[in-house]
This record gives C-alpha cells, sequence and structure tokens, in this order.
C-alpha cells in the first residue's frame, strides 16, 4: 500500500493511466454554502477517496484554484471533477434533469431527518446519489431540504448537537457507499 506524507500528497502529479483507472462511483457531492477552506478541501478529499464522480461547489462557497482548498486538499481538487454552481437547488435540479433516478440525501438535523443508518431503504441496486451538505453554522437551505428524498441525521449522545461538516459527511457517505456495494454483491 502506497503512503506518502503530505508534502508528497501535495507535491505528487498522478499519472493519465492512474486518473483513468479510478472506479468513479455514482456519487456526487454538493457543498451547500460551506464557507470554509478547510471543510471543502476535506471534502475533495472525501471525494476522491469514495471516487465519487464529482464535487459540485455552491453558494458563496470558494473555489479554486485557492491556496487554502489546495492546502487542505492536498492538490486532489486539480484531480477529482468539480465544477461550481449559483445554489444547491439549481445544482440538483440540474442533477436531476441529466441523471435518470438520482437519490437526493440531505445531511442535516431536522424534524423529518431519519438516522443516518436507515439510508439502505432508499438506496437500492446501483442507484445515483447526491449526497448535500450544508452551511457549517446555517446547515442545509431549507428549500434544498424540500427538494430531497431524503434527510439523513447523525444521532449527537454528548452537549454538542453537530459534527464538523466534513466528519458527518464522511460517516454518510461510506454509509451510502457500502449500502450500494452490498445491493452490487447481491445482484
Amino acid at each position: 500500500m502506497l503512503k506518502l506524507n503530505a508534502k508528497e500528497l501535495r507535491d505528487r502529479k498522478p499519472t493519465l493511466e492512474e486518473l483513468a483507472g479510478i472506479k468513479r462511483r455514482p456519487l456526487y457531492v454538493v457543498l451547500d454554502n460551506v464557507l470554509d477552506t478547510y471543510n471543502i478541501g476535506g471534502l475533495f478529499r472525501l471525494a476522491d477517496a469514495v471516487g465519487a464522480q464529482e464535487v459540485i461547489i455552491c453558494g458563496e462557497s470558494e473555489t479554486p484554484p485557492s491556496s487554502r482548498i489546495h492546502k487542505a486538499a492536498v492538490g486532489l481538487e486539480e484531480w477529482v471533477p468539480w465544477r461550481y454552481e449559483k445554489d444547491a437547488h439549481t445544482a440538483i435540479s440540474n442533477l436531476r434533469f441529466s441523471i435518470f433516478n438520482l437519490l437526493v440525501v440531505a445531511v442535516e438535523q431536522s424534524e423529518k431527518s431519519v438516522p443516518y443508518t436507515e439510508v439502505g431503504k432508499y438506496v437500492s441496486g446501483n442507484v445515483p446519489v447526491a449526497i448535500v451538505v450544508g452551511h457549517e453554522t446555517e446547515g442545509v437551505d431549507k428549500k434544498v431540504l424540500d427538494i430531497a428524498d431524503v434527510i439523513l441525521e447523525i444521532p449527537m449522545f454528548g452537549v454538542n448537537r453537530s459534527l464538523n461538516v466534513i466528519v458527518s459527511g464522511a460517516i454518510v457517505t461510506y454509509e451510502i457507499l457500502k449500502n450500494l456495494e452490498i445491493k452490487v454483491l447481491e445482484w
């Protein structure tokens, strides 16, 4: 297994063969006004780790090129496909127009949310999934929650009532991936 330190990761340029060999999964990571560039960079790392199709950066979020995003993403923003949309609602509408049977999953605390471990009830086969994570303080926009197919929440048992956007995004994304992989293997 290849192990690189942060500097080696930032300085490493993958070959065209490596990029072509990445197994892209039907996952789209939608950033709804995520403001902290560390979080944006971390979400690029998550998208790379799971082989996501694309990162969609929306609203007031900073976009590459950005030295702060580059540092947090260890350069992965140069290799992970991404684009900018004016807002997450528009991004989801555009995805739904171009991707048949898209499941939109918002990661948020809401009266309509269900535990993240129940995502398997919504994922079937190799369904494409858009995972929406929101602003560090305001969360996912209400208009986006209204059009989401499911709102997933991570139970909180301590004094704090929220997790960092990267952490919550990773927990939910890997739960979705686990369910997608199980469904695919059952075919």
